[in-house]
Order: structure tokens, then C-alpha cells, then sequence
């Protein structure tokens, strides 16, 4: 009869025996981002972030429900082909089950098929084209990045106001001219007025021309003159600008903020307005105290746009992995969908219907200290998920 017995306890055992060698597989996220290129700086800082994210999300233990996370770094180079083939190859040998990245709004785009055909996730963070949520999007991607229209309508609420009259410098691709479109749209029933729109190629170094003509269009205008510069790359017409003397027409300027190199170019600009994604000492949150306290202490830098928007991707994956009780790739998209949660930047949201994350922007107006080596984006107030009416992307 003992042979017997133990038999019978092992065949009792051994489902018990593999349902925890199941729970106790690591959940595997494949980070996809341009670890060379000309993006190393700022994909360094959103790795930093996205490992501080998972550690806070977890409280520093790395697990959830008793499962280790196991993060797999894969280097795009900011190529869009190997992008999509290091994402098939996480999905398909590494066996990752999900993935966030890229840096890049055309690797973003190349990869996104790819998600669709492993039926896995991809959190989008920080590549920012409309499509990536919009047109290309699909029902496998989120992102809690901001897309490019969030920037364009957050700028519209921030200085939208009965008697501004605007006029609009903006690159002449889609990114300039659907922006552009976003910013108009977001301003009626503001009282301000966009009274004159410029695009230029955009490879422009001289831009006297066009700030000839944005100023003859100004200047006779009645009310609150501003130049609001919708711009991405290379090119410098603030700058241009700026030398033409502005301030004779009493013109003033406006745009969307920037990362912490790009505010050391904006010191010249006191007082320029705008709205923008992330200043580590704006956001008013136990979370961005935390990324504060600790990209400080071991990064010797305060956390920039990238390392709070990679902070936020981690957090948002673990909390889905958690809610859900599964790395299934159905339960974590009926998770996700509608799902709040928080960051650095305060609450987001992942809209149901494009799977675009809400998020609150920051109004601010740019003052200097000789002691600060960048130009200041002093809070004026937050602009909430409720206030940027973002359109439907799909």
C-alpha cells in the first residue's frame, strides 16, 4: 500500500509542483530604443526612467505577484527596419510579453505591425506622431507619451484669451500644418485669433522673409500681438526673429516647452509662453518627488521629459500586469483600455477609443536666474486631462 500512496500524493503534487514553476516565470519586458544614434542622450534618460518606474511601481522588489520582471534592452539605432526586427525577435525568441519604445516616430511606425502580428503589446513612449495613436494605430498599441496635437491644443489653452491676435510660424510637412490645424481648432471660444499662418520647408536657415511678413501682418492688428512657433529640428527662427526686433511692434512670442538643453537655447526669451509636457519642479506629486529624490542621487541631473515619460510607461505596465492577474495579451488590453493611473506627471488615462494616453500639461511663462544654466518655465497653472480636448485618432 505505500508505493500506492505515494503515488497518489504525487499525482495530487505535481499540478501544484507546475502551476508554481508557471507563476514563478519572469515577466519578461523588451525595452526597444535607440540606445546609439543621435537620440543616446535622451533614450538613456528614458531607460533611467522606465527602470525607476518599475522599481517604484513595485516598491523596489522588481516582482509582481510574485513573478521577477526580466528587462530586455534592443538598440534601433534609430534604424526603422532593424526596429521592427528587433521587436519580432523579442516577441518571437525572447519571448517578451510586452514591449515599450522607441525614441523614433518612424521606428514607432515600422513597429507597429509587428505588434498587431505577435498579438502583443506595445507601449508607445515618447515617439510622438498623430499616426502611431491615430491612423496606423491598432488595437495591440498604447502610449502614454504625448502626441504632437496634445502639444498643439495644450499651447492653445495656455494662451488662448479674449484679444490675442496670433500669427503662426510652422514647418511645411504634415507635423507642421495638422498642428497648426489642432492650435486653430483649440482656440475658438477662447476669444484669441489666429490671424495669420507661415510654413516654410524645412531645411529655412533664413527666415527674414517670413518674419517680415508675420510682422507686417501684426502690427496692425488690435490687441495682444503674438508669434506662436510650432517647430521640430533643425533651424533656429526664434532666434531669427528675435534679432528683427520684435518688441517694436510689441510682439511677443510663444511655444511649446522643451527639454532642459533645449531650455538653455530659450534664455533669451524672458517671458515667452507656452505649454509643455514636463519641468521636474512643476509637477506637484508624491511620485515626481520620489523621480526627483532619486534620479538626483544617482544620475547627479534632475529627471527631464524622457525620464519622466519612461517612468510612467513602467508604471503604467506593472499596474496593468497587476489589475489584470496576467500577462495575457486579451486581458491586459481590456485592462489598459479606460485604465487611470499615475506618474510624475500626475493622472493619465488611456482613452478607450485610440488608446492615446490624457494627461495634464503645464502652462508656463520663461524667467532666468544667473545661477540656473537654463531658461526658468515658471508654473502659471496645470492644464488637466479634462481641458485638452485631443481629437479622436482612430
Amino acid at each position: 500500500m505505500q508505493p500506492l500512496r505515494i503515488a497518489h500524493w504525487a499525482m495530487i503534487a505535481l499540478p501544484l509542483l507546475l502551476s508554481a514553476t508557471v507563476q514563478a516565470e519572469p515577466i519578461k519586458i523588451a525595452h526597444v530604443y535607440a540606445k546609439s544614434g543621435a537620440f543616446e542622450a535622451y533614450a538613456r534618460q528614458s531607460h533611467n526612467g522606465l527602470m525607476l518606474g518599475l522599481e517604484y511601481a513595485t516598491n523596489g522588489t522588481f516582482e509582481v505577484d510574485g513573478r521577477a520582471i526580466e528587462v530586455i534592452e534592443k538598440d534601433t539605432g534609430l534604424d526603422p527596419a532593424k526596429g521592427r526586427t528587433l521587436l519580432e525577435e523579442a516577441y518571437a525568441d525572447d519571448d517578451a510579453d510586452l514591449a515599450i519604445g522607441p525614441m523614433s516616430s518612424s521606428v514607432a511606425l515600422a513597429m507597429l505591425p509587428v505588434a498587431e502580428a505577435f498579438e502583443k503589446i506595445l507601449i508607445v513612449e515618447p515617439a510622438m506622431a498623430d499616426a502611431v495613436t491615430g491612423e496606423n494605430g491598432n488595437r495591440y498599441v498604447f502610449r502614454t507619451g504625448r502626441n504632437a496635437i496634445q502639444d498643439a491644443v495644450a499651447n492653445a489653452v495656455a494662451i488662448g484669451r479674449p484679444g490675442v491676435k496670433i500669427a503662426t510660424l510652422a514647418q511645411d510637412v504634415p507635423y507642421g500644418r495638422d498642428g497648426i490645424a489642432a492650435f486653430r481648432d483649440a482656440l475658438a471660444g477662447t476669444g484669441a485669433e489666429v490671424v495669420h499662418e507661415e510654413y516654410v520647408p524645412t531645411d529655412t536657415t533664413d527666415f527674414t522673409a517670413v518674419g517680415q511678413r508675420i510682422f507686417d501682418e501684426l502690427q496692425d492688428a488690435q490687441g495682444d500681438r503674438v508669434v506662436f512657433f510650432y517647430w521640430a529640428g533643425g533651424g533656429n527662427p526664434m532666434n531669427e526673429l528675435q534679432a528683427m526686433n520684435p518688441g517694436r511692434h510689441d510682439i511677443r512670442f510663444a511655444a511649446s516647452g522643451t527639454t532642459l538643453s533645449g531650455l538653455v537655447r530659450y534664455k533669451p526669451f524672458v517671458g515667452l509662453e507656452g505649454a509643455t509636457y514636463y519641468y521636474y519642479e512643476t509637477a506637484d506629486n508624491d511620485i515626481n518627488q520620489w523621480l526627483v529624490e532619486h534620479h538626483l542621487e544617482r544620475f547627479g541631473t534632475p529627471p527631464d521629459f524622457f525620464a519622466a515619460g519612461g517612468m510612467a510607461a513602467g508604471i503604467a505596465a506593472v499596474e496593468a500586469i497587476r489589475r489584470a492577474g496576467s500577462t495575457d495579451t486579451e486581458e491586459l488590453i481590456s485592462t489598459l483600455e479606460g485604465m487611470h493611473f499615475n506618474t510624475p506627471k500626475g493622472e493619465m488615462m488611456f482613452r478607450a477609443e485610440d488608446h492615446q494616453a490624457l494627461q495634464s500639461m503645464y502652462h508656463f511663462r520663461l524667467s532666468v536666474d544667473e545661477d540656473v544654466e537654463w531658461a526658468i518655465p515658471e508654473h502659471v497653472r496645470e492644464l488637466t486631462l479634462d481641458e485638452i480636448d485631443v481629437p479622436l485618432g482612430r
